[in-house]
């Protein structure tokens, strides 16, 4: 059986893992043999459907269940890689399934990105004769279903009162709930009603579906809480054939037993409805309806990351007031954003591990997944030298040593630490491009790269003295010079001849590319953006994005989108995967080779 082994390599074995509560949960299950007489039939089902099936050679089944109203995030990566991990790691299967219940909200344009967003983090969610996603609307029959004898068993009723009516009748934390005035009719009367609101004779909100629990229950999510509602809405799986829909702490236990979950994760806001995905567990098994054993919910911290907002609504507005370029913003949290900076699969892996899972709310500094980040990109980068704040310098013995218009060839490993790679080539002449920064007119103490006087090595060239510089009218240095020291390139018996402090990276003015780069920094300058009510666009960075024009060694020019690599001395850059073609690359800054924000 196919289970939910990740594509990437890089996935760790089970035994490297920190153990957590979820961990102890499971293997407690797996020691006791909770689910050990579970059946599966190949697809979800009722108790009879399952019972046809063989003996789950899924140890356990976990789920990832988004809504398809909008684009994943990081938080949300956390869940896939919690979800689909747990399952790897102990011979289970984890179901990607669209919560698809609310049809006003939901597009097929966020079904595709979540279902690319999955398979590019490296999980897979394929079974034996079953490679699509599970879809919550392919349940509402059975949902339907299962109402009506919630209904005939005498635990649901159709309340007519407002919604103004049912929140004051229903109390607060300190004052318990009244009883609806429609709850005590009769089953009969109650199962006509909702028939009625199934064939469409009443409008939207007239009246809703609750389970009859206790309106004293000192758990407000116990108070018959609505599970059905009338919402004349067209579905983009289901289309016009219903207009009542369930609601969602109905339909998820639901979709979850009829999937044969054993572990059911959820984040923390859904500790108080666990008491009703029991009790409504409870109920459909005694009714025959569900297998059992039924699955159980388990409640984690969401992901708190510093400097970012992950609400959807909120990330949406950065959309719709063009502070952001479109949900893939390199600068935006959502999954397609972080891959388009240049995050990796194995960096948001790595970034979920690290963090851990706990029941206790925390806050997770950035700087942690930068952290992810360059040490995923240390290890796979290709090397290269790029001038991003360019400064001409002009060698000026260069004609009397090589010849004029002659070049010297440099070579450069493509990885420092694979040698096997190979090295890249590119030539060093009269006239090269350096960095603004590596060269001051009066050096301040510990400068120990360009002024007069003083000598460098150009990496993996040779090393030169500065002899002087020139200026514009504005006093603005427009271009240095230096002599070269003759017999000392890089890898001849030469080159320990001279010592010096200082190295710089540089490209030949002959053999120069430019491009496009752009600079992004985080998003807001507020640790917490919107924490205590506050509006995160009043903290918006507003130098998130700096776009240059950058000088580039040669062998970038032919960069592929996607494409990462480190420019050296600077950081990890992605050759954009939307704008940049080869030939005419555009660079994303990924992370910097430390962490410098707010330095």
């Amino acid at each position: 059986m196919s289970s939910s082994t990740p594509t990437s390599p890089t996935a760790p074995d089970s035994t490297t893992k920190v153990s957590n509560f979820l961990r102890q949960i499971i293997e407690s299950d797996l020691a006791k043999g909770t689910y050990a007489t579970r059946r599966w039939a190949g697809s979800p089902g009722d108790a009879a459907h399952q019972a046809t099936g063989q003996l789950d050679t899924a140890k356990i089944r976990t789920r990832f269940p988004p809504e398809p109203n909008g684009y994943l995030h990081i938080g949300h990566a956390k869940s896939i890689c919690l979800n689909f991990g747990l399952a790897r790691d102990y011979g289970g299967v984890c179901h990607l399934r669209f919560d698809d219940t609310n049809p006003e909200k939901e597009e097929m344009e966020y079904v595709n990105t979540i279902i690319d967003s999955v398979k590019w983090l490296g999980f897979d969610w394929s079974q034996p004769g079953n490679d699509k996603p599970y879809q919550a609307s392919d349940y509402f029959d059975f949902m339907y279903r299962a109402a009506e004898y919630l209904i005939t068993s005498g635990n649901a009723y159709v309340d007519e009162q407002t919604a103004e009516q049912m929140r004051v009748n229903r109390g607060d934390f300190i004052k318990p709930g009244v009883d609806s005035p429609f709850r005590a009719k009769s089953a009969e009367h109650h199962l006509a009603r909702f028939r009625e609101m199934r064939d469409g004779l009443h409008a939207d909100g007239a009246m809703v579906l609750r389970a009859k629990i206790d309106m004293a229950s000192p758990n407000i999510n116990m108070r018959d809480p609505a599970i059905y509602r009338i919402r004349r809405a067209h579905h983009h799986n289901t289309g016009d054939k219903w207009c009542i829909y369930p609601m969602y702490t109905y339909a998820h236990p639901i979709e979850d037993a009829l999937e044969q979950i054993t572990h059911s994760i959820c984040t923390l806001e859904f500790e108080d409805q666990r008491p009703f995905y029991d009790w409504l567990m409870d109920k459909l098994i005694a009714g025959g309806l569900l297998a059992s054993p039924p699955p159980k919910q388990y409640e984690f911290a969401r992901l708190n990351l510093t400097y970012v907002v992950t609400s959807k609504r909120k990330l949406k507005q950065l959309v719709d007031d063009k502070v952001v370029n479109g949900w893939d913003d390199p600068r935006m949290p959502t999954i397609v954003g972080l891959r388009r900076r240049g995050y990796t699969p194995e960096a948001l892996q790595l970034f979920a591990e690290r963090i851990g899972v706990t029941k206790s709310d925390s806050w997770i500094d950035y700087a942690t997944l930068e952290g992810c980040l360059r040490e995923t990109l240390d290890a796979s980068a290709p090397r290269a030298m790029a001038v991003l704040d360019p400064l001409k310098l002009v060698l000026t013995n260069w004609d009397e040593l090589f010849g004029a218009g002659n070049m010297d060839a440099c070579t450069a490993p493509i990885h420092p630490h694979h040698p096997e790679l190979g090295n890249r080539h590119f030539k060093l002449g009269k006239e090269v491009w350096i960095e603004r920064t590596d060269f001051e007119e009066t050096p301040p103490k510990g400068f120990f790269r360009l002024f007069v006087g003083n000598k460098v090595r150009l990496k993996y060239g040779h090393v030169i003295e500065c002899t002087g510089f020139s200026k514009d009218a504005a006093g603005n240095v427009t271009e240095v010079q230096a002599t070269v020291v003759p017999d000392t390139k890089s890898g001849t018996p030469g080159s320990a001849s001279v010592k010096v402090k200082g190295v710089i990276t540089w490209v030949a003015a002959a053999d120069a590319q430019t491009a496009e780069v752009r600079l992004y920094d985080r998003l807001f300058t507020a640790e917490h953006p919107d924490a205590g009510g506050k509006d995160h666009m009043a903290s918006l960075n507003p130098n998130s994005l700096k776009i240059i024009q950058a000088i580039v060694e040669p062998t970038l020019a032919t960069a592929k989108p996607d494409a990462k690599y480190q420019f050296e001395r600077h950081g990890y850059f992605v050759a954009d995967r939307v704008d940049s073609v080869e030939g005419k690359p555009v660079f994303n800054l990924a992370v910097g080779l430390k962490d410098s924000f707010g330095k």
